[in-house]
């Protein structure tokens, strides 16, 4: 079975790109042969490849509104699909396509207080369509795993305290009832926008720790 991963946003500037990219990274370390699909019309991981002069695993451009039919077309032998989703509130389309496809969908954000509430309500209003839409097509409604990544945070795991903890009890809470990693992406210019063009390394970065977390998800959802 595929492991088929969707990074969605519903604005840009979350870290989306950074997160396929080092997902991919990490999948590859891990033996999974991943393929990473740019649906972005900006193309951030296309040229990050380029300027990288190549990447570990192939990177592709697929700008597409119809991504659940030609997706699995490209998987020959992959372990791993993982698609660069544009924002919902401005390609909703492209959008639609990818979690019609993809089996696990992962919401990378950065904690920013009661705005993760305001984005994380539009964000559940959108999908809600495209779970409606699943159904339709005759998929499960909900994906195998739906699960929230705090990006660049103060701490690289679960706190107690702080605002990460904040953040994270407002994200699990009655209201918006999400399931967020343990693992999180501390804020690390060097690491990630610093190194933008440069060939992928994960040693002092949790993106191995995260990766594992979702592949063992989705192996407990089977």
């Amino acid at each position: 079975m595929v492991l088929r991963i969707a990074l969605v946003s519903i604005k840009p500037g979350v870290g989306k790109t950074t997160s396929g990219l080092f997902i991919c990274q990490s999948l590859h370390e891990l033996g999974l042969s991943p393929l990473l699909v740019d649906a972005d019309k900006g193309q951030s991981a296309l040229e990050w490849m380029e300027d990288a002069e190549g990447l570990d695993y192939p990177v592709i451009g697929q700008h597409i509104t119809t991504l659940h039919r030609s997706l699995p077309d490209l998987e020959g032998d992959r372990g791993a699909v993982v698609i660069d989703v544009p924002q919902l509130e401005d390609h909703e389309s492209i959008a639609r396509g990818a979690l019609l496809y993809a089996d696990v969908w992962v919401y990378p954000i950065a904690p920013a207080g009661i705005e993760v509430r305001r984005t994380m309500r539009k964000l559940k209003t959108k999908v809600k369509g495209i779970k409606d839409e699943r159904e339709r097509f005759g998929l499960s409604r909900d994906p195998m795993v739906e699960v929230v990544l705090l990006n660049r945070t103060n701490r690289p795991y679960a706190t107690k305290t702080g605002p990460d903890a904040d953040v994270r009890e407002a994200l699990t809470d009655a209201e918006l009832d999400m399931t967020v990693l343990n693992s999180q992406v501390m804020f690390h210019d060097d690491l990630y926008r610093q190194c933008y063009g440069l060939p992928i390394e994960t040693e002092d970065t949790t993106y191995p720790d995260v990766t594992k977390e979702i592949i063992s998800m989705w192996e407990a959802a089977q």
